[in-house]
């Protein structure tokens, strides 16, 4: 019996000692915690998406508040809203940012990209990318998966049954960046989603030479160029065989979407279609004009020169 209670004390004695040593310790080398970090947890969505560039809203939090300044620091999520509660909390000033969406840079629906295989394995674009190109000829569309779809923690993204493709629910989409990560095709953009949601992008990737991307796809960007040489405010550029739109360039004309032979160039959330016609006959008149103003400025040169000969002429007879 003396032997259990001298086991219960000694074991007791020992606890307390120890803890005493822990708590010592722990005062000794704990790290004082700015509370500000607190705050700005708490005004944050709590969605831990990592868009922000961060592991969660935590590391964001102490990321903020360790800053000289948030111009570095952005929450998608939360937006321009969340983003004036942290500026709040820190006495910092943020610039307001463009909302932005993600969009979908694959045009190669089943009708217009036709199967040329039949892919068995496991139901992941991750894993179909890593064992061949895909079950169609083009090498840098959408592998029809989903694994953008279940990257979305918003439910922004689905998979539409009739085109093999995702479709974005802007009104869900918080430009996370999660489905970006997710495509191992980078087909998946984040852009601005533009004054009434109104923007205009390519929706093609494949740098194939145009012969090659038309035949694997009838939707395909084949890199002629005719867009960007009809575009007036040098918003969109060609290179690797594929266009693309400067979203901070762009006027929202409409006039590259008319003129795209493969119907390549998608322009969404305007409140008219497009009319095509229209759009074509009043680049016609431009560039007519264009020629007009051109030809009318070298007419005074060439008289010019004519009168400069006729003066040297009337030397060489004088």
């Amino acid at each position: 019996m003396n032997v259990l209670i001298w086991t219960i004390a000694v074991v007791t004695v020992l606890g307390l000692v120890l803890a005493l040593v822990l708590y010592l310790v722990a005062q000794r080398f704990k790290v004082e915690e700015d509370p500000r970090i607190d705050e700005v947890e708490k005004a944050m969505p709590g969605a831990n998406c990592g868009g922000c560039g961060f592991a969660g809203c935590r590391a964001f939090a102490e990321a903020a508040v360790k800053a000289p300044n948030l111009d570095n620091n952005y929450c998608p999520v939360g937006g321009n809203d969340t983003m004036a509660k942290v500026a709040a909390i820190l006495g910092y000033e943020v610039q307001a940012k463009a909302p932005m969406v993600a969009v979908i840079r694959c045009n190669g629906t089943c009708e217009a990209r036709p199967k040329v295989n039949e892919y068995g394995g496991y139901a992941s674009c991750y894993v179909k990318s890593l064992l061949y190109i895909g079950d169609t000829a083009c090498s840098f569309g959408c592998l029809g998966c989903g694994d953008c779809v279940n990257a979305c923690q918003f439910g922004a993204l689905s998979m539409d049954p009739v085109t093999g493709l995702p479709v974005v629910d802007q009104e869900k989409c918080t430009a996370c960046g999660a489905c970006v990560k997710a495509c191992p095709k980078r087909i998946i953009e984040l852009r601005p989603k533009g004054p009434r949601g109104m923007r205009m992008f390519v929706s093609c990737v494949n740098k194939d030479k145009g012969p090659v991307a038309k035949k694997a796809c009838a939707n395909a960007c084949i890199g002629c160029g005719i867009c960007a040489k009809t575009c007036t405010h040098e918003a969109i550029t060609v290179e690797g065989n594929v266009a693309y739109i400067d979203p901070a360039k762009c006027k929202l004309c409409r006039e590259c979407e008319a003129m795209c032979p493969t119907g390549a160039i998608h322009g969404v959330n305007f409140p008219k279609p497009l009319d095509k016609d229209a759009v074509k006959e009043r680049i016609k008149l431009r560039q007519q004009k264009a020629k007009e103003a051109a030809a009318a400025a070298e007419k005074p040169v060439i008289l010019s020169e004519s009168k400069e000969s006729v003066k040297k002429e009337d030397k060489k007879d004088e």
